[in-house]
């Protein structure tokens, strides 16, 4: 039986979205890379306080990254911190964990796609530098998506191609688009204003109804193709606004706001 060729990656910009210990002194590292997606690897000794790779593996900085290995499961060989973006802080940083999630529950292993990776890059600029997270995150998802093979036909109703009209109300018909008024008896499919619609295709989220209902139908949409996943930040952000409704005399108010998923 012939041999697998072990392929070997120099230098590769990434970032790393999640890592997990692994015996006494290393990491289980799920990397994103921009010319090959998304890459898992064992960063051997990483743990240990003189390792080269101490400090480098963080989430939401970019690094470049080097590899080999035959199998799905590469070993980390070089790590090189790039630095030159900030920190998310606060919800922010909620939403940049939210970004890490989708790409690792959505996106296949080794199936690169720049487009996507430059778009991750930018939202994550963006929630650093503080601009309106709604737009960010429905741009994001909108990208993703699209990069699957998932685009959501937003302009124009499904099946008659007629332009959506702002007035109407639609239900989203999942592997479709939007259809004028309700869905059918027994179908939860998520229904929206054609003003929404047109909004999100446009990437205007400044008012307040238009960005929740955008945001619903995003992750009606989402859900449907995660099937029975779930995206576990969700949860965290749904505690943490239960913890700030608390009276702030019981200490209850975390400070960190709710963010925009």
């Amino acid at each position: 039986m012939a041999r697998r060729e072990v392929e070997r990656r120099e230098d590769r910009e990434s970032f790393v979205l999640h890592t997990w210990p692994y015996k006494e002194t290393s990491l289980i590292v799920e990397a994103y890379s921009r010319e090959d997606g998304r890459v898992a690897m064992v960063a051997r000794g990483a743990k240990r306080p003189r390792s080269e790779l101490h400090g480098v593996l963080q989430a939401f900085q970019p690094v470049a990254l080097s590899w080999s290995g035959s199998g799905e499961m590469k070993t980390l060989t070089r790590g090189e911190w790039r630095g030159g973006l900030p920190l998310p802080s606060g919800s922010a940083l909620l939403c940049g964990f939210y970004l890490n999630e989708l790409v690792l529950k959505l996106l296949p292993r080794e199936d690169p796609h720049p487009a996507l990776y430059d778009a991750y890059a930018a939202a994550l600029a963006g929630l650093a530098g503080g601009a309106a997270q709604a737009p960010i995150l429905r741009r994001f998802e909108l990208v993703l998506l699209a990069q699957l093979g998932y685009a959501l036909p937003l302009a124009v109703e499904a099946g008659s191609g007629a332009p959506i009209d702002p007035a109407a109300r639609y239900h989203y018909a999942f592997d479709r688009g939007a259809q004028r008024g309700a869905p059918p008896p027994g179908v939860r499919w998520p229904v929206v204003r054609g003003a929404t619609l047109i909004a999100l295709a446009q990437g205007r989220l400044d008012d307040p109804d238009t960005a929740a209902e955008a945001k619903h139908l995003m992750r009606d949409v989402i859900d449907h193709y995660l099937d029975t996943r779930t995206i576990s930040s969700r949860r965290v952000v749904r505690e943490l606004a239960r913890f700030d409704e608390e009276p702030a005399a019981t200490g209850g108010a975390s400070g960190i706001g709710t963010p925009e998923r």
